[in-house]
């Protein structure tokens, strides 16, 4: 039982696992912002461009069947309008992860740029001396 709690810990502990969880908690927020910034500031000028629509009111309605001795359902709905916001959602976040991803691997590709290749080590002594008697026999 004690092997099992510290591999576990092990596991925990770990960059990976670490780094894992804060970047699900910040995602998670990260999506609320965006959810709000769609939901709040996008979507209202846009549903008022189009005659004053709210897009999560947008929905058909199924028609109901009246069975005689049943009591009357409540009409089923398909809210498109939920789906078009969740859609843009979507994109908003998609292409904010975009921008995210693309400058981490500008700014990765800058520090690899910046670390110059080592120069090469000098020559030992020995090996100046080989050059030397190789260069030597080349002339005779």
């Amino acid at each position: 039982m004690s092997r099992l709690i510290q591999e576990f810990k092990d596991f925990a502990v770990k960059g990976n696992a670490v780094d894992m969880a804060v970047g699900v908690i910040i995602g998670g927020a990260f999506g609320k912002i965006v959810s709000s910034i769609v939901d709040d500031i996008l979507m209202p000028p846009i549903g008022w461009l189009i005659g004053g629509v709210k897009f999560t009111d947008l929905k058909i309605t199924l028609p109901t069947v009246d069975i005689p001795g049943v009591e009357k359902m409540e009409a089923a709905t398909i809210n498109y309008g939920n789906f078009l916001q969740t859609t843009f959602d979507f994109l908003i976040i998609a292409f904010c992860v975009f921008l995210l991803v693309k400058g981490i691997n500008r700014l990765s590709k800058k520090k690899e740029e910046t670390a110059a290749p080592a120069p090469a080590p000098e020559p030992t002594n020995e090996e100046k001396i080989l050059m030397e008697i190789r260069d030597l026999l080349k002339k005779q």
